[in-house]
């Protein structure tokens, strides 16, 4: 990378652009409620708003541009006045649309004016429907609005005489893109925009395939060399970090902008090509958070692009994600998706399987607590002289009332209006509809959390208790609820040597499947989750890996004590699909082998297998094609989603204790990558804990 990028993401790390941040955002509040406006045209005039309070800021030798200068997005209603909204349902995290994709092959290939004559046609039409009508002329004022504001940028660039950058704003993204330089200019500008207007975790799709064409005819044509390409898209990887602070999230780097490489094409054709590789060579060469990067692969994936991934992954970052679409596609169609959308498919801001621009999804109304479940089983069945059958039905029915109840509570959930963010979907300006009355798809989310635990407790049961006999089950009892007091050789047993998910031991593989059955079937008798869609239940725990452990202010989920694994109250769980923290396990293979034998056909909400390889693995060429190979026999072995983390121990101790040594330390966290000196103790604790293999 070329020595003024490396020193440009250098001043974005350091965060020297925010010295252009104003004080504070517009009050839109007052204007709102001094018009009485409605609820849509609030969030349309908040966009208008932030907007003009927006100052044009290009920075030396920028030549992808927008720097934001609004640091914060300010209130429409009044506290009281919000939650009265949601009075009469339920309000989703911090209530705006959030970790949808819109379609930005659409935006690029039209450009917002000509969207914008797609909503006057539609206004015409619709003349005798005010609802429709008022949407529309919200979405419009957002792409006025929006378009004001580049052409603001674009005199400030001919002013400082950047006359090649003036060039691109005069173009995009009011009209189609027609080179790689303008796409990505088009998709920096207008994606910071929906930041803007308040929403949040915006994914950037399926990114070589809408920017594919343009890279493809630049190069060919001899307007850009494949250095001049890479150069571009490392200036806009690194302008993708430059307000990561400003984005709301679990912790620091959760913000979901995520991009989907590779894959097939909508009839099934390969869609790798030249972006492809690009993408990987400069995700790795700019070494920052975001964005964080997706690759779809199959068996059949070439070893070439599996290995530069794995070059990828030496950096430390956690990425990229991999996705099977052998196995995800299918799942996908059975829960009712139409192909050519399957075959379309990207992730939300973690691993969510979502379609661009065609789904208004929610994929993560909460948890189901496995370990929960499984412990309440586990007392109360032993307390009752049940068998081991006993305890597997109290587990299916804690499984079944847990679904019942998240559904219960997300029944009515209200979406706010999104007028702007309409604009980049399929189909809402031309049916006068905004996205939050619902999309082609509208399905939830649901977690399954934790498994391994709670499986390894299940099995410990069996294997103790009624096949050796070894445990009275009084005496288990005792030990679960007094958090193993007194009974240090009992808890060492248990996590030392009963059966443990992640040795291809079916002595507790067919517990985890046995729990992602349950998990299934309750879902499914979830016909229609209050939005006409259903309830797709997957493999993921996000951070309940640590809530469901240690807790959490608002979580519904209830704090699990101490497990028939071993494990003791407060003591973490893994994340996603993952060993038991502290586990033995033989390897990689083995790991892969456990999980392989999960139904992802009715599982397919997503959730990867997570595995952490000691930063030793990565030493040389060879090391590299079998990290490749690793990616290759998970996508055999029929799993669905993978994540690797290079991690060193020593490292990661001596960041703990010296931050400021180590401030450009990046780790996977679950589905995201953050700076882990800017995690909380908790997860730099529990990152520090993960396995760690090696592979020979």
């Amino acid at each position: 990378m070329r020595k003024e990028l490396r020193e440009m993401r250098h001043r974005v790390r350091a965060k020297g652009h925010a010295v252009y941040r104003r004080a504070s955002a517009p009050d839109v509040l007052s204007e709102c409620e001094a018009e009485g406006l409605s609820w849509p045209r609030r969030v349309a005039r908040l966009l208008r708003r932030q907007c003009e309070a927006e100052t044009p800021v290009i920075l030396p030798g920028e030549r992808i541009v927008f720097t934001r200068t609004v640091p914060s997005v300010p209130p429409i209603y009044s506290e009281k006045e919000w939650d009265a909204l949601f009075a009469a349902g339920k309000r989703h995290e911090l209530g705006p649309i959030s970790n949808i994709c819109a379609d930005w092959g659409q935006l690029l290939h039209q450009g917002l004016l000509e969207r914008r004559a797609v909503a006057e046609a539609t206004r015409a039409e619709r003349a005798d429907d005010p609802a429709a009508r008022e949407f529309v002329e919200c979405a419009m004022d957002g792409v006025d609005a929006v378009l004001e504001l580049a052409a603001r940028y674009e005199a400030e660039a001919r002013r400082m005489g950047e006359t090649e950058t003036a060039d691109v704003l005069a173009r995009v993204p009011a009209r189609p893109a027609r080179t790689f330089r303008e796409a990505l200019q088009a998709l920096r500008f207008v994606q910071a925009m929906v930041w803007l207007n308040g929403h949040y975790h915006v994914g950037l799709g399926r990114f070589d395939q809408y920017m594919g064409p343009f890279l493809e005819a630049d190069l060919r044509t001899g307007r850009l060399t494949v250095a001049e390409a890479e150069d571009l898209l490392a200036e806009f990887f690194i302008s993708l970090n430059k307000d990561t602070d400003l984005y709301p999230g679990v912790q620091q780097g959760d913000n979901g902008q995520s991009l989907m490489l590779g894959g097939v094409e909508r009839d099934g054709a390969d869609a790798v090509n030249e972006l492809t590789y690009m993408a990987l060579r400069v995700a790795r060469d700019v070494n920052m958070i975001d964005p964080k990067i997706n690759l779809r692969v199959t068996p059949q994936t070439p070893l070439d692009l599996l290995e530069l991934a794995a070059q990828l992954t030496r950096q430390g970052l956690g990425f990229p994600q991999y996705s099977n679409d052998d196995v995800v596609i299918p799942a996908l169609v059975d829960c009712g998706y139409d192909l050519e959308d399957a075959r379309d498919y990207t992730v939300a801001a973690c691993w969510e399987f979502i379609i661009p621009g065609k789904g208004m999804e929610i994929v993560n109304i909460g948890a189901v607590s496995f370990p929960a479940a499984v412990n309440e089983a586990i007392l109360d069945g032993l307390a009752h002289s049940a068998d081991l059958e006993g305890i597997l039905e109290r587990t299916r029915k804690n499984i079944r009332a847990q679904v019942d109840a998240q559904v219960d509570r997300c029944r009515n959930i209200i979406l706010p209006p999104a007028p702007f963010y309409s604009v980049l979907m399929n189909d809402c300006l031309e049916q006068g509809r905004d996205l939050s009355t619902g999309l082609k798809y509208n399905n939830y989310g649901l977690h399954g959390a934790c498994s391994a635990n709670a499986a390894d407790a299940l099995a410990a049961v069996k294997h103790f208790v009624f096949d050796r006999g070894e445990l009275e089950p009084s005496e288990l009892v005792d030990a679960l609820i007094t958090n193993y007091d007194g009974r240090e050789d009992m808890r060492r047993r248990l996590a030392r040597e009963g059966p443990k998910v992640g040795n291809n031991d079916d002595r507790a593989d067919a517990f985890l499947v046995k729990l992602f059955d349950f998990l299934a079937d309750a879902c499914e008798q979830c016909r229609d989750n209050g939005r006409g869609g259903i309830l797709r239940p997957g493999t993921g725990s996000a951070m309940y890996y640590v809530w469901l452990a240690r807790g959490s202010e608002g979580m519904a989920e209830p704090v699990v004590g101490a497990t028939a694994d071993g494990r003791k109250r407060g003591d973490f769980f893994s994340s996603s699909l993952a060993p038991s923290p502290g586990a033995p396990v033989r390897g990689p293979i083995s790991v892969l082998q456990t999980y392989g034998k999960i139904d992802y056909r009715r599982i397919c909400n997503g959730g990867p297998i997570t595995m952490e390889l000691s930063d030793t693995v990565f030493r040389d060429p060879e090391s590299i094609r079998k990290v490749a190979m690793l990616v290759r026999t998970f996508a055999e072995l029929g799993c669905q989603q993978f994540q690797l983390n290079a991690l060193n121990a020593d490292t990661l101790l001596d960041a703990r204790e010296h931050p400021e040594r180590h401030r450009d330390l990046i780790v996977r966290v679950w589905g995201w990558s953050g700076y882990f000196c800017e995690l909380g103790p908790e997860y730099q604790e529990h990152i520090i804990a993960r396995h760690m293999h090696g592979l020979t």
